[in-house]
């Protein structure tokens, strides 16, 4: 039991809504990610078509499925393809956003083209990506941009609006005062964003950074579009070798699953206080 001001011992109310929604939630996350590691984990003959044999625990505990997953998929390639269109896609997502954010975010106030501008860069997350699609196989292929330079430069443009939101939302919690008084000593705009705010945005980086990041690594249909037919594959397109118009090897599709999400989840577990803090104070205005 809790304890008051005066040391009194204070009976503490279970929100029992709340509570039962959280369960349900933690529930309908854990459940899918049992069915994962047990089915990966599986040799292909404990399959059976009753729901019993599908969530009993292994008789043995094999890494074969990963290994032939590996095999299969190319998995390293696709690592090294995945992981390439990925990084390059978030730094140059944190450097030209976080930029475009503090040039709007410091003048949308004063300025009303730098207001519109952020409002017609915002309603970019409102175009569904089916109306772009066809436009773009076209463009992509007429620039030459159909390959892994022209994904990266879609994931950019794709990301920008959100960041930009997120960016500009973080950036007005940041005191004017601090920039005026770098000003003060002689600093340049381009010196004060680099030395004064760039590093007071760590905790937007970060969230920017694995919100995009996290997007790009597990998308489909944009490498399918732009780069389909090359022999260029990324994890996510990976996976559809193990789905035929017939059948689906779920064995090694669960395996070829958690090797592919394993790299995110360590990069979300280093970096998910700088998240919190990021979402938090970004969504304050």
């Amino acid at each position: 039991m809790a304890k008051d001001a005066f040391g009194a011992k204070v009976k503490e109310k279970v929100n029992w809504p709340v509570t039962i929604l959280l369960l349900i939630g933690l529930i309908t996350i854990i459940f899918p990610l049992y069915m994962a590691v047990v089915i990966a984990f599986k040799d292909p003959s404990e399959m059976t078509n009753d729901i019993a044999g599908i969530l009993s625990l292994p008789s043995s505990w094999s890494l074969d499925n990963f290994i032939e997953a590996i095999q299969v998929t190319d998995f390293f390639n696709s690592f090294l393809n995945s992981l390439i269109i990925t990084v390059v896609a978030v730094v140059i997502s944190v450097l030209v956003h976080s930029i475009a954010a503090y040039a709007i975010g410091r003048n949308m106030d004063s300025k009303k083209l730098f207001k519109w501008s952020y409002y017609f860069i915002v309603a970019g997350m409102y175009v569904p990506f089916a109306i772009l699609m066809m436009p773009l196989v076209k463009q992509t292929a007429i620039l030459h941009l159909d390959n892994m330079v022209g994904v990266m430069i879609l994931y950019v443009v794709f990301y920008m609006p959100m960041n930009m939101m997120l960016y500009t939302g973080y950036l007005r919690n940041i005191p004017i005062a601090l920039e005026e008084a770098a000003r003060v000593d002689g600093a340049s705009t381009w010196t004060t964003y680099w030395k004064v705010i760039f590093p007071l945005m760590k905790p937007m980086h970060a969230t920017v950074a694995v919100l995009t990041g996290l997007a790009v690594w597990n998308d489909v249909m944009t490498p399918l579009v732009i780069m389909g037919g090359q022999g260029v594959n990324t994890l996510p397109l990976a996976q559809m070798s193990f789905q035929t118009a017939f059948s689906t090897n779920y064995n090694l599709a669960f395996a070829s699953y958690l090797l592919a999400m394993l790299p995110m989840i360590i990069f979300y577990v280093f970096a998910q206080k700088q998240i919190i803090n990021g979402v938090t104070n970004g969504a304050v205005k």
